[in-house]
């Protein structure tokens, strides 16, 4: 460990005699960029730089994230130029690299007449599972406007690949190219489109181990699904990254100014165009010139979301949305991971004490991290942070769950 008395006073030491040297000979500006860097490296590593907060009330679960998927345990390093959560939140989808993955689609017909779009990397070259019924299964839930082709979905996709595990990537309606053949999309509430997915690749594959990863709204989807079946899913266990937990918040947050030209405005411009493509089929029901004019996602909501669903009021459907009411039900291991710094789930809207009374339910939080960041490394293009959380609690659910399906 770092002594910071005595590396503050050392470095007090060297530049008193740096630049007292420097200003009779040469050497100030270069003293004063080795000030600089040794300041900022020891501001890192003591305020940066941090293990992530482990929030459980079940010691069986604790110690079976401590033994099979440490990384939620270890020192969290941030990207040392870039640990600022708006600044990870920006850059994440323009530096990751993005894998390649060949998709084979499958669209399946829902009971009011619509069709989702499902991706599947079905692995079959997998060589620790070569048995395609019992092949372990992971489902996708990319966030709002998201598909499988997300820098962030792919990047899960190969970490399963190199585990041996199969998956298949849950496409919200009329996003991923395919025709919208209801005037109906998706919102963060109704589970009954994941509920259809879920039965139908269990019953494909009932035989196989199967779990879950959502991420942000698809992580919201996935927590207001569990909250409500409790146990009675064939998933054995889930995996959360980045959910907004209140949505009340979250669109407060959002509305800042700050956040508002960084991230809500540009949202607002996404949700039009997933739907602008469907705008014939939609006008059936909606006033589109109207909802084509709203500039944030609460706007947007009021418009199209809460209307579309049927609630009363936007607040009905924030309220109906909010996964932070619904923990307390889940009945399956979920591990959530969230950044205190993430504008989208502000920290003080994180249900800890809540999930404290529910064994089921482990919170990973971490200081810097930003919404869907995790940056780490000094060129973050390959494997985040959430990405090793990813590979070593799935790894840790398909290998070694009986360790904790007992709780």
């Amino acid at each position: 460990a770092m002594d910071w008395q005595v590396l503050t006073r050392e470095l007090s030491l060297y530049l008193e005699n740096q630049v007292r040297v420097g200003f009779f000979g040469s050497g100030v500006g270069l003293s004063l960029v080795l000030g600089f860097g040794v300041a900022y490296a020891c501001y890192y590593l003591n305020s940066i730089a941090k293990k992530p907060q482990l929030v459980a009330s079940n010691d069986r679960f604790c110690r079976f994230l401590e033994e099979y998927c440490p990384v939620v345990t270890e020192t969290y390093y941030p990207t040392i130029w870039c640990w600022e959560g708006r600044v990870q939140t920006l850059l994440r989808p323009f530096i990751t690299s993005r894998p390649q993955v060949e998709y084979r689609n499958e669209l399946i017909k829902t009971a009011d007449g619509g069709q989702i779009s499902l991706d599947w990397f079905d692995n079959n070259d997998s060589s620790y599972y070569p048995d395609a019924s019992t092949r372990p299964t992971v489902l996708l839930l990319p966030g709002l406007t998201g598909t499988s082709k997300e820098s962030y979905i792919l990047h899960m996709i190969h970490q399963s690949e190199t585990l041996g595990y199969r998956c298949v990537v849950f496409n919200n309606r009329g996003i991923a190219g395919e025709e919208l053949l209801t005037p109906r999309t998706y919102c963060a509430a109704n589970t009954e489109d994941l509920e259809a997915v879920i039965h139908h690749v269990h019953s494909l594959h009932p035989s196989a181990p199967f779990m879950a990863a959502g991420v942000s709204m698809g992580g919201m989807l996935l927590l207001n699904y569990l909250g409500k079946t409790g146990r009675d899913t064939p998933l054995m266990a889930a995996a959360i990254f980045s959910a907004g937990w209140n949505v009340f918040e979250s669109v407060e947050s959002l509305e800042k100014p700050l956040n508002w030209l960084l991230f809500n405005y540009y949202l607002t411009t996404c949700l039009q165009s997933s739907i602008s493509r469907h705008r014939q089929m939609l006008e059936k029901l909606f006033d589109m010139d109207l909802v084509m004019k709203a500039r944030t996602v609460r706007e947007f909501d009021k418009q199209f979301t809460s209307v579309m669903f049927g609630y009363r009021s936007i607040d009905d459907y924030y309220e109906d949305a909010s996964p932070c009411r619904k923990l307390k039900s889940v009945g399956i291991p979920v591990l959530c991971l969230n950044s205190v710094d993430d504008v989208f789930s502000p920290a003080h809207a994180i249900p800890v004490e809540t999930a404290k009374q529910n064994a089921n339910v482990a919170l990973v939080l971490t200081s810097c991290g930003g919404h869907i960041g995790f940056l780490e490394g000094i060129w973050p293009r390959k494997c985040t942070y959430m990405d090793r959380v990813f590979k070593q609690f799935v790894q840790a659910v398909f290998e070694h769950g009986n360790k904790i399906f007992s709780m």
